[in-house]
């Protein structure tokens, strides 16, 4: 079932490639001879026609050697469910999935990943999810008083967007703006002047850059104007890095690490489709290719990649 020609698209990637993150990836592939066959998973499907079992544009009855998730759809919860489906089924036949549909739905389910963190002991701050609002309510109010914070998410959600600060009761959001689930973590206090947050990033096992993001606000995501600045992360954080990911099953990762006042280091998410172009550019490690090559380590046999030396 396997592609044997050297020619032949073995490497498939899940995306447009348009964002700059497609474009850095098929730079990286093509300095190691290789062209992806580039094909977004809206396009993709099932189909009983097909020795897979599968309908993947441009693949007919062959299997990919290696799928590289760069990115997952929005969409119904049929288009998603869809979607995962096909990354499920190119890992049951055997096929070498960066990141599987397993570590993306454990990632992008903050709920899901806070339950995975908790049981592997990483820690993360008291968290809580719920569709009743009486009950968030009730969370809320008991934290409120003890003189908490708390921070309230998207369940699917990323780059800080749709976060809300919950100092009352009145803060919280109604259940139509957060498609009636409650995820509610408690609020971290900086430990220095500034909020100020880690992202270090984890390949195959391995802290291969980090930084600290800088906010102006408590929201420390670049994309809401935090400033990013090099840093060489600690043992203690590369630890708690590589665990966070391997508790999710992520091959690849963005775990986000926040102090406490009382030094405490805590991971706040696992981010299994992470974007790096701000830490790409605080950071001398050319990410996309070491990327790459973890990925094509893993997924190509060692004759296949023997003969991609010197390409």
């Amino acid at each position: 079932m396997r592609a044997e020609s050297p020619d032949d698209a073995t490497i498939v990637m899940f995306g447009d490639g348009r964002d700059w993150h497609g474009r850095t990836l098929l730079k990286a592939f093509k300095r190691r001879g290789l062209k992806p066959l580039l094909t977004p998973l809206n396009a993709c499907g099932f189909s009983s026609n097909t020795a897979t079992g599968l309908a993947i544009p441009g693949l007919g009855d062959r299997l990919p050697e290696g799928a590289f998730v760069r990115f997952v759809p929005g969409g119904s919860f049929e288009e998603v469910t869809l979607y995962l489906g096909v990354l499920h089924a190119l890992r049951e036949l055997g096929v070498t999935v960066w990141n599987d549909a397993r570590a993306i739905e454990r990632c992008v389910d903050k709920s899901s990943t806070t339950f995975f963190l908790e049981r592997a002991g990483v820690p993360t701050p008291r968290t809580f999810a719920t569709v009743d609002r009486a009950e968030a309510e009730q969370i809320a109010a008991i934290l409120l008083r003890e003189g908490r914070k708390l921070v309230q998410k998207p369940l699917f959600g990323a780059q800080g967007k749709g976060l809300r600060l919950i100092t009352s009761l009145a803060d919280l959001a109604s259940p139509e703006e957060v498609n009636g689930v409650y995820y509610l973590q408690e609020f971290v206090p900086p430990a220095q002047e500034h909020h100020q947050d880690w992202r270090v990033f984890v390949c195959s096992g391995h802290v291969i850059a980090s930084m600290i993001r800088h906010g102006s606000s408590w929201i420390t995501n670049i994309k809401q104007g935090a400033r990013a600045k090099a840093a060489i992360a600690s043992q203690e954080l590369v630890d708690l890095a590589v665990r966070a990911a391997s508790c999710v099953g992520a091959d690849y990762a963005g775990v986000d690490i926040i102090q406490a006042s009382d030094g405490r280091f805590l991971v706040l998410e696992v981010n299994s489709m992470p974007a790096w172009n701000g830490l790409q550019r605080v950071s001398r490690l050319a990410i996309a290719d070491h990327l790459v090559d973890a990925f094509l380590d893993a997924a190509l046999p060692p004759a296949r990649l023997k003969g991609q030396e010197g390409a």
